[in-house]
C-alpha cells in the first residue's frame, strides 16, 4: 500500500507555475467560438451572382465572451449559399487565397441597396464581428484597440480560420471597424478612417487615387491599372410643383348638409400628407479605368445625364397620417373606456319616466295597447324627441354633444322611412336589401361575423365612427346611441318596423347586436299582426290570422318534419307554467273556451271531439281525409316557433345541460323542447275534430306513417297504413303529447313567442350597453367596412402586392373575429395591417401623380411607367431602363430641373449680401463645380478603387487591394482592404 501511494504523493507535489492571463483566456475563447462554428480552413464557394447580396438570404449566429469583466458579443454574418464540392478542389487549390480576398475584386455587387455596412464597403459574403455587448460600452483607447486586434490576429493564426474577423471600436454610431483576414502565406488588413469634415483635396477622384497609391506603396513601375466604380446619389426633396392630391374631408359641408346624409355611409381614405418624402437617384459608372476620365477640383467628366446606369429608390414618410387607419384606431380606443352612457351624458333620461310610471304593470299594459300613432310622428324633427329635451333639462344650459343638424342627418340616413309621409307598412322590407350577387364582398359579413353592408347595424357602425372622429368623440357616440335606443322603443311602442334589417329570425352569422335588432323587428311584426287581428275581430268577429303568411310558408302536400321538430321553450303538456305570464290572445273569455270543448276529456279521443266545431283552419290538405270519419284533412293555422339570438340559444343549452343525464332529466328536457309540437297538435285537433295521432303524423311527419298495399277479404288491393317503429315505442313523446293536447286553435293558445317580454328584454339590453360594449359589438362591422374600402381603392390602382396583403387581412380577421371577445392585441394587428395597406395605396397614387402616368399618350409607355412605379413600391432600388435617355429617366430629369429652378429663384430672392457672402453660400469647390448642372450637388459620392499588385516587395505574390470611399455632407469615410504576402517579403 505504501509503495503504491508514494508515486501519487509525488505527483501532487508538482507545482504548475504557468498561470493563464485574462488576455490568453480571451484569445482561447475566441478560438473556441470559431471552432464551434466550424470556420476553420478554406471554404471556397461559388462566384457571386449579380444582385445576390440583396436578393439572397443572410443569416447570423451570435455568442458572448468576456475579456476580464468586459463583455463582447461575437456575431457571424454569412450569405446562405449552396455548398460547393470541396473534396475535388482541396488538392488543386491548396495554396489558393481565401474566398474573402477574391470577393474584394468582384464587381457584380457594388453598392448593394440593402446590406450590412461591411458588405457594402468590402463586398464580403462572410465575416465575424466582435463588438461590445452593451450598447453603451465602447472601446475608445488606442491601446485597447491594438490589444483586441492582436488577439484577433493570434486567434486566426492558431485556428487557421480564413473568414475575416472585425473588431468594432469607438462609439457604435460611428460604425468604425478594424479587422484582419489570414490565409496560407497571405494577410489582408481592414482599416478605416472616419472624419466629420473632409479635406478639400479628397473630394474628387484624383485626390482619392493619390491616397490609394500611396497606401499600396507598390514598388512596380508602371503601376498596374486601377479599376474604378463610381456612384453619385442625388436627393429630390422639393415636391412643391406636384401638390399632394389627397384632399381632407370637408367637415363644414358635412355638418351644413351640403353633401347630404349619404356621406355618413362612406369611410374616408388616403394620407393627409405626402407619403413619399424623398426620391434618391443613384447614377453609377460601374467599370472605369484610371486615365479614361478626369475628376478634379477644377473639372469633372462625371455628368449624371451620361451615366450608364441609373437607379431610383424612394424614401417613405415615417407613419404618414392616414384617414381610414385613424378612423378605425380612434373607434377601437372606445373599447377601452369604462364609463356608461349615463355617466358620460349626465343623469339618465329614463329616471324622469321612472317617476311618472312607478308601476311596471301599468308600463306593460301601456306597451301592449294597440294605440294607433299618427303618421306625422315619423318626421325627422319628431324622431329627435323627448331625449333631447331631457338631456338639456338635466344639463341646464349646456349644449348637447351633437347639434340638431348633425343628429337629424344621421337619423335620416339610418331611418330613411321617416322622411316619407307614406305609412310604414309601405316601407320596403329588407328582402330587397339582400345582395344580388354572392361575391366575396357580400360574404365578408359571414366571415367577419359583422352585418350585411346595406343593413342598419352596418350603417350605425359607420355613423358612430364618424361621430367619434368629427362630432364630439365619446360624448357624441353616447348621445347618438341614446337617441338610437329611444328610436327603437318609439318604433316598438308604435308598431313601426325597423328598416335595413332582413325579415325572418335573427341571422346567427351576424354580430349579436344585429341579431338583437332583428329580434326586435320580429317582435314588432308579431305585435303588429296581433293588433290588426284584434281590429278585425272587433268588426267582423272572425279570425283570418296570419294565414296569408303561413300559407306561403306551408305547402299543400308535404312539410319538412325537421323544421317542426325543433321545439322551443314554451308551454308544457300539463299547463307547464302556471305563472302570471300565462295569458291568451284574442277571444280569451272562458265561455268560448268551454263552448269549444276545452274542458272535454283530457285524452281527446275522436268520439269526444267529433261534435266540436272546427276552428283555426288554414286550407285543405290536398286529397287527404281523416282515417276515422273520412272528413277532409285541414292544415291548421299554427304558431311560428320563437326566434332566438345566439345568447338565448346559449342560455337554453346551458339550462338543458344542467338537467343532467338521468331518466327524469331526459324526460324533462324532452318536454321543454316539445312546446312547439304540443302547440301544433292542439291547433290540428281544433281544425280537425275527430282526428287521431295517425292523421297528425300524416301531415306533420309523413315519413313516420308507412303505407303498404294489402289484399282485403274481397280480394281487392287496398292501402293499409301504420305508424313507424319509433312512434310505437312505449311512453313515446309524441303519444304522450297527443294525449295531453286539447283542441285549442292557435289564436287561443299561450304564445310560444312572447313578443312583449322579448322586446322589453332587447330594449333593456340595448339601454344598458356602455359605449365600450357597443364598440366591441360594432368593431367587426367597422373592420368589414374598412376592408371593403381598401379593396375598392386597390381595384383602382391594381397593385399585386396589396392584393395579397388584403387576402391575408381577410383570412386573419375571419379567424380573430369569429371568436367571442377577441384579444386587443390581435385586433390592433388587424387595424395596423389595414393602415399599412392604405399607406401603400397612397404611396402608389403619390408616385403616379409625380411621374404623370395618366398623361402618357402611348399605351406602351404608360404600361412601362406603371410597372416602374409598382417596382418602386415593392423593391428597395429600381433600375431605370435607358438611364437618363429613357422615358422614366426623362421624367426624373425634369423633376430635378424644376426643383433646381425653384431653388435658384428662391436663392436669388434671398441673396442681397456682398460677393464674399455669395461665395460662402455656394460652399465648397465641389458645390461650385456642380452649380451649372441640372442636378443639385450630389448628396453622396461613393467610389471603389481596386487593383492587384504584389506587396510588400516586387517579388511578392500579386494580391487584391481595395479602397471604398463615401462622402456626404456631414461624413467622410475611407474603408481600405490592403493585402500583403507574409511568405516573400
Amino acid at each position: 500500500m505504501a509503495a503504491d501511494s508514494e508515486p501519487e504523493s509525488e505527483v501532487f507535489e508538482i507545482t504548475d507555475f504557468t498561470t493563464a492571463s485574462e488576455w490568453e483566456r480571451f484569445i482561447s475563447k475566441v478560438e473556441e467560438v470559431l471552432n464551434d462554428w466550424k470556420l476553420i480552413g478554406n471554404s471556397l464557394g461559388k462566384p457571386l451572382e449579380k444582385g445576390i447580396f440583396t436578393s439572397g438570404a443572410w443569416e447570423e449566429k451570435s455568442d458572448e465572451i468576456s475579456f476580464a469583466d468586459f463583455r463582447f458579443a461575437v456575431t457571424h454574418h454569412y450569405l446562405v449559399q449552396e455548398s460547393s464540392d470541396k473534396e475535388g478542389k482541396d488538392e488543386l487549390l491548396e495554396d489558393a487565397i481565401p474566398q474573402s480576398m477574391q470577393d474584394l475584386l468582384c464587381m457584380n455587387n457594388d453598392f448593394p441597396p440593402r446590406a450590412h455596412c461591411l458588405v457594402r464597403w468590402y463586398g464580403l459574403r462572410e465575416f465575424v464581428v466582435i463588438a461590445p455587448a452593451a450598447h453603451s460600452d465602447a472601446v475608445l483607447s488606442e491601446s485597447k484597440c491594438s490589444l483586441l486586434l492582436s488577439s484577433v490576429s493570434i486567434a486566426l493564426g492558431n485556428t487557421g480560420c480564413q473568414v475575416p474577423l472585425f473588431v468594432q471600436i469607438h462609439h457604435k454610431w460611428r460604425r468604425l471597424y478594424v479587422g484582419e483576414c489570414q490565409g496560407p502565406g497571405v494577410r489582408t488588413d481592414f482599416e478605416m478612417v472616419h472624419l466629420r469634415k473632409v479635406p478639400n483635396q479628397y473630394t474628387h477622384l484624383s485626390g482619392l487615387l493619390d491616397i490609394f497609391k500611396s497606401k499600396i506603396g507598390c514598388p512596380l513601375t508602371p503601376l498596374p491599372p486601377v479599376s474604378i466604380a463610381i456612384r453619385f446619389t442625388y436627393v429630390l426633396q422639393d415636391w412643391q410643383q406636384y401638390f399632394w392630391p389627397q384632399q381632407p374631408p370637408d367637415i363644414d359641408a358635412l355638418v351644413g348638409g351640403e353633401v347630404g346624409g349619404l356621406e355618413f355611409g362612406k369611410l374616408p381614405f388616403g394620407a393627409c400628407e405626402d407619403p413619399i418624402s424623398e426620391l434618391h437617384l443613384a447614377t453609377t459608372w460601374p467599370h472605369l479605368t484610371e486615365g479614361i476620365i478626369v475628376d478634379n477640383d477644377v473639372y469633372s467628366d462625371l455628368d449624371p445625364i451620361q451615366a450608364p446606369h441609373w437607379s431610383v429608390r424612394v424614401r417613405k414618410a415615417d407613419n404618414p397620417q392616414c384617414l381610414l387607419g385613424d378612423f378605425v384606431s380612434e373607434f377601437f380606443k372606445i373599447c377601452r373606456r369604462k364609463e356608461s352612457t349615463d355617466e358620460i351624458l349626465g343623469r339618465s333620461p329614463f329616471e324622469e319616466e321612472g317617476r311618472e310610471i312607478t308601476d311596471i304593470t301599468h308600463a306593460l299594459s301601456k306597451l301592449t295597447e294597440p294605440a294607433p300613432v299618427p303618421i306625422h310622428k315619423l318626421s325627422v324633427s319628431n324622431m329627435v324627441h323627448t331625449a333631447k329635451k331631457k338631456i338639456q333639462k338635466h344639463r341646464g344650459g349646456e349644449e348637447s354633444p351633437l347639434n340638431n343638424d348633425v343628429l337629424n342627418t344621421i337619423l335620416l340616413f339610418l331611418f330613411p322611412d321617416a322622411a316619407s309621409e307614406k305609412p310604414v307598412d309601405a316601407a320596403p322590407s329588407a328582402d330587397h336589401n339582400k345582395p344580388l350577387t354572392e361575391s366575396e364582398e357580400y360574404n365578408l359579413y359571414n366571415q367577419f361575423k359583422s352585418a350585411p353592408s346595406d343593413s342598419l347595424t352596418y350603417k350605425l357602425a359607420l355613423c358612430l365612427c364618424m361621430v367619434n372622429f368629427y362630432h364630439g368623440g365619446l360624448k357624441g357616440v353616447a348621445h347618438l346611441w341614446q337617441e338610437f335606443v329611444l328610436e327603437m322603443r318609439f318604433r316598438w311602442e308604435n308598431n313601426f318596423l325597423i328598416p335595413g334589417l332582413a325579415s325572418g329570425p335573427p341571422d346567427l352569422r351576424c354580430c349579436l347586436l344585429h341579431q338583437k335588432l332583428q329580434m326586435l323587428n320580429c317582435c314588432i311584426e308579431r305585435k303588429k299582426a296581433r293588433d290588426e287581428v284584434k281590429k278585425t275581430d272587433n268588426t267582423t268577429n272572425t279570425y283570418p290570422g296570419n294565414s296569408g303568411k303561413i300559407g306561403d310558408q306551408l305547402g299543400s302536400d308535404n312539410l319538412k318534419d325537421t323544421d317542426k321538430e325543433k321545439g322551443e321553450v314554451g308551454k308544457s303538456w300539463d299547463s307547464w307554467s302556471d305563472s302570471e305570464e300565462e295569458f291568451f290572445e284574442c277571444l280569451s273569455d272562458t265561455e268560448d273556451l268551454k263552448g269549444n270543448g276545452q274542458e272535454s276529456n283530457k285524452k281527446g279521443g275522436p268520439k269526444d271531439m267529433v261534435n266540436l266545431k272546427p276552428e283555426g283552419r288554414l286550407l285543405q290538405h290536398g286529397k287527404l281525409t281523416l282515417l276515422h270519419n273520412g272528413e277532409p284533412l285541414y292544415i291548421p293555422v299554427t304558431q311560428e316557433p320563437a326566434p332566438m339570438t345566439e345568447d338565448l340559444l346559449e342560455e337554453q343549452s346551458e339550462v338543458l345541460a344542467k338537467l343532467g343525464t338521468s331518466a327524469e332529466g331526459a324526460h324533462l328536457r324532452a318536454r321543454m323542447q316539445s312546446a312547439c309540437l304540443l302547440s301544433d297538435m292542439e291547433s290540428f285537433k281544433a281544425a280537425n275534430p275527430g282526428c287521431s295521432l295517425e292523421d297528425f303524423v300524416r301531415w306533420y311527419s309523413p315519413r313516420d306513417y308507412i303505407e303498404e298495399e294489402v289484399i282485403d277479404e274481397k280480394g281487392n288491393v287496398v292501402l293499409k297504413g301504420e305508424l313507424s317503429a319509433r312512434m310505437k315505442i312505449p311512453s313515446n313523446m309524441w303519444v304522450e303529447a297527443w294525449e295531453t293536447a286539447k283542441p285549442i286553435p292557435a289564436r287561443r293558445q299561450r304564445r310560444l313567442f312572447d313578443d312583449t317580454r322579448e322586446a322589453e328584454k332587447v330594449l333593456h339590453y340595448l339601454a344598458v350597453q356602455k359605449p365600450a360594449d357597443l364598440a366591441r359589438h360594432l368593431l367587426p362591422c367597422v373592420i368589414h367596412a374598412a376592408v371593403l374600402k381598401v379593396k375598392e381603392e386597390e381595384s383602382l390602382e391594381n397593385i399585386s402586392s396589396v392584393k395579397k396583403i388584403i387576402k391575408q387581412i381577410i383570412s386573419h380577421s375571419s379567424k380573430v373575429l369569429h371568436f367571442p371577445n377577441p384579444e386587443d392585441k390581435k385586433l390592433e394587428e388587424i387595424i395596423l395591417q389595414i393602415s399599412n395597406v392604405e399607406a401603400t395605396i397612397a404611396r402608389a397614387r403619390s408616385l403616379k401623380a409625380k411621374f404623370g402616368t395618366e398623361k402618357c399618350e402611348q399605351e406602351e409607355e404608360k404600361e412601362d411607367l406603371e410597372r416602374f412605379v409598382s417596382c418602386l413600391l415593392e423593391q428597395p432600388e429600381v433600375l431605370v431602363i435607358g438611364a437618363g435617355q429613357g422615358h422614366a429617366g426623362g421624367i426624373i430629369h425634369k423633376l430635378f430641373v424644376n426643383a433646381q429652378k425653384l431653388t435658384e429663384s428662391s436663392d436669388e430672392a434671398a441673396t442681397t449680401g456682398p460677393p464674399e457672402d455669395e461665395l460662402k453660400r455656394m460652399g465648397s469647390p465641389e458645390d461650385r463645380r456642380q452649380n451649372s448642372s441640372d442636378f443639385p450637388p450630389p448628396a453622396g459620392r461613393e467610389l471603389i478603387l481596386r487593383t492587384t499588385v504584389p506587396r510588400p516587395a516586387p517579388y511578392s505574390k500579386a494580391l487584391p487591394q481595395r479602397m471604398y470611399s463615401v462622402l456626404t455632407k456631414e461624413d467622410f469615410r475611407l474603408a481600405g482592404a490592403f493585402s500583403s504576402d507574409t511568405s516573400f517579403f
